[in-house]
């Protein structure tokens, strides 16, 4: 019998296809056939090792999002030109020995499962948020949550999950106007769900399972993460040690040659993702911040974020730190020389950090950042949150003392104990069975009797 072929479709953009691209890898170490399907703009950046890689139309083929100029031209275009091309590729393998099975789709595309009805195959929503935010949405799209959420003293209150207050909450549901079409976005998620076969989302049973339980009624999620490559938890996939998708270029060797020379846990670092945009206001208070720190500290800031540094602070700082552009965020998170890990709460970062058992300190920016960093503080005890002033900003005073609290702070070693075990919990849910592993194991074992049922009745 040939193995079941589904295809992953990400949205093109590097903390969508990570997760989707590895939940791939994971179901070809299963015995699955796996293509991912990405725009003509990023497929030059991916090397997929065991999955193969097909292009498909967003409308914009030399530029991707940047040539749209805005969210809603590029969704439209997207759609239009996405579900012709993905069509395209599905016929591509009708007639083969391995006719394409099911869909599995990033969220965000919703187009896709009506693209995999047509052709009468299946179609899986892949979320890359925790549940607790797609348990909060669940609530907006059902009308038991309306917009915008006002919030004054009182914390909201929503079955399964923790109190939120007006912090932890996604900023733009409570100014909705604010970003119309990343709302927009976010809703749509959940416009054709009921008709789905299945819903994954990239978290696991122990880190966030009654929450996911809490809108399984509308929002039917296996829980199938950390989906974090193999070699840094369960080591069963052969040689994954890296994503294979970089849309900029790391700088391993030079950070490594680095922490090489620094004493174990004595390092701080410091990156917000491939997409957030700091002010100049606040890169100038957390540079103060890690000067006047007793660590030494490695500091990813992008080319276009270079210019916000203040002035001299490089060179003030030779030896004690170091300035990349980008970097491995793995193999940083995994050195023995590294003790911290700053970050903006997104979830990839806040899932490798809970996988590679990093203590963090958080300093959320927008959307689903706000909600991560509470559960990092509050709900899994792995670090601490830097307070913001009335301007948004997280002063120098703050961020040093957030440092010091989780470098040598009273709480330190329980955040330390905290962090190493929700690592062996992470481990423990994607190996051989467990939580994660079984339900992975019952998607293919369901795709495999699919396909034996059509190969009958061809």
């Amino acid at each position: 019998m040939e193995p079941p072929h589904v295809i992953v479709l990400p949205y093109p953009s590097q903390g969508h296809i990570n997760p989707l691209l590895q939940f791939a890898k994971r179901l070809a170490s299963k015995g699955v056939k796996a293509t991912l399907a990405t725009t003509h703009y990023t497929l030059r950046s991916i090397g997929a090792g065991a999955v193969a890689v097909e292009p498909i139309s967003d409308g914009f083929d030399h530029g991707g999002f940047a040539e749209a100029h805005n969210e809603d031209t590029y969704l439209k275009s997207f759609r239009e030109n996405g579900s012709k091309s993905l069509s395209k590729l599905i016929w591509k393998y009708k007639n083969t020995s391995s006719p394409v099975s099911c869909i599995i789709y990033d969220s965000f595309l919703p187009w896709a499962l009506d693209v995999a009805k047509q052709h009468g195959i299946f179609g899986a929503s892949f979320f890359t948020n925790s549940a607790t935010v797609c348990a909060v949405f669940s609530h907006i799209h059902r009308g038991t949550l309306t917009l915008p959420v006002k919030m004054e003293h009182e914390p909201l209150l929503l079955p399964g999950l923790p109190p939120l207050y007006d912090c932890d909450i996604p900023g733009f549901i409570k100014v909705p106007e604010s970003y119309p079409a990343y709302l927009a976005m976010k809703m749509n998620q959940f416009l054709n769900l009921d008709k789905a076969d299945f819903v994954f989302d990239n978290s696991f049973q122990e880190l966030e399972g009654q929450e996911a339980t809490s809108v399984e009624k509308w929002w039917p999620a296996k829980l199938i993460g950390p989906m974090v490559p193999s070699a840094y938890l369960d080591g069963r996939i052969e040689g994954d040690k890296g994503y294979g998708a970089s849309l900029w270029k790391p700088l391993s060797e030079q950070c490594t040659s680095w922490l090489k020379t620094k004493p174990q846990e004595s390092v701080i670092y410091i990156s917000f993702g491939s997409m957030v945009s700091l002010t100049s206001k606040q890169m100038a208070e957390i540079a103060w911040a890690l000067t006047c720190s007793n660590s030494y500290f490695l500091w990813v800031v992008r080319e276009t974020e270079r210019r916000k540094l203040p002035t001299h602070f490089v060179e003030s700082t030779n030896g004690k730190g170091l300035i990349v552009a980008w970097c491995n965020q793995l193999e940083l998170l995994a050195h023995p020389a590294v003790g911290c890990f700053v970050t903006h709460c997104g979830w990839n970062s806040t899932l490798e950090g809970l996988s590679l058992g990093m203590p963090m300190v958080a300093i959320p920016q927008w959307s689903d950042q706000m909600t991560d960093a509470k559960f990092i503080e509050d709900i899994w005890r792995v670090g601490v949150r830097a307070k913001e002033d009335e301007f948004g900003i997280a002063s120098r005073e703050e961020v040093l003392f957030c440092l010091k609290e989780v470098m040598e702070g009273e709480r330190s070693e329980e955040m330390k104990r905290n962090a190493r075990k929700w690592r062996e919990l992470a481990k423990r849910a994607i190996d051989e069975g467990g939580s994660s592993d079984k339900a992975i194991d019952e998607f293919v074992k369901q795709l495999k009797i699919s396909t034996g049922k059509g190969e009958q009745e061809a």
